[in-house]
């Protein structure tokens, strides 16, 4: 794991604090082997401090803004009051789930006998560096993330499985509107050549069609994210919208349009 021996500049980390004295509080890394950190007086928080214990104690797990790292003399000066609140429980979460991301790489070791070293690099490569979102992507797109991966087809099984039997994303929805109107003879024929061309096979993304009474018809996309379904729900509508534009020669023969989204 050479990528996470050192954090970079900017980076937020988790700490355990070990030591706290008058002029700064020491701490270990928890993501990178334990390697000691610094947090100097003046970056434990923001004004002037009277007794750092007030701010800071031993025992403590904190999340810090790395400041400056040296690899050479082993430094890391880190910042507690660069971090607020928000920054704070989002770095936690990430945290526990990279925890619990690390309980199951050794449930698939152990069950496809392949060591944990080199399932965790497999993933590590997928994401830049977060065993979790990995077992996101696994979820998400299964093949596609498992055509990335250089692993034997038993431990390919064994981290499919381990991430559908742990891994839960929320997905979202979102929705529009339709308007499609045809004024020709076969306008009928038309306008169902449009709703059938408006349910394309889009990947990571199930389109649905709702019939709300002519013109309007709704259409719902569902996927993990909203690019995603956003992505869909654009493509399924300019697919409609185009088969009733190409059947007429008038404008006024026709209407094919978003009114709603939402």
């Amino acid at each position: 794991m050479s990528e996470r021996d050192w954090p970079e500049e900017g980076e937020l980390v988790v700490c355990s604090v070990t030591d706290v004295k008058d002029f700064a509080a020491f701490v270990t890394l928890d993501e990178y082997d334990n390697h000691q950190g610094l947090i100097p007086i003046a970056e434990v928080a923001r004004g002037w401090i009277k007794y750092i214990r007030d701010y800071i104690r031993e025992g403590q797990k904190v999340v810090c803004k790395v400041l400056e790292v040296n690899p050479s003399k082993g430094h890391i000066d880190l910042s507690l009051k660069d971090v607020n609140d928000h920054q704070k429980r989002e770095k936690i979460q990430d945290w526990k789930n990279e925890q619990k991301a690390h309980k199951w790489i050794g449930f698939a070791s152990e069950s496809s006998g392949v060591a944990v070293n080199e399932l965790e690099d497999a993933l590590y490569s997928l994401s830049g560096g977060s065993l979790y979102k990995s077992f996101e992507e696994l979820v998400i797109s299964p093949e596609k993330t498992l055509a990335k991966m250089n692993l034997v087809s038993a431990a390919k099984d064994a981290l499919i499985k381990v991430a559908t039997d742990n891994v839960k994303i929320q997905k979202v929805t979102v929705s529009a509107v339709l308007e499609l109107t045809s004024t020709k003879p076969d306008g009928v024929n038309i306008i169902r050549r449009a709703l059938r061309s408006a349910e394309p096979e889009v990947a990571d993304a199930e389109i649905e069609l709702l019939y709300l009474g002519a013109p309007n018809y709704r259409l719902k996309v569902t996927a993990y994210d909203y690019k995603t379904a956003n992505k869909a729900l654009d493509k399924a509508a300019k697919a409609a919208i185009g088969v009733v534009e190409r059947a007429h020669d008038k404008p006024s023969e026709y209407s094919a349009k978003l009114i709603q989204q939402k």
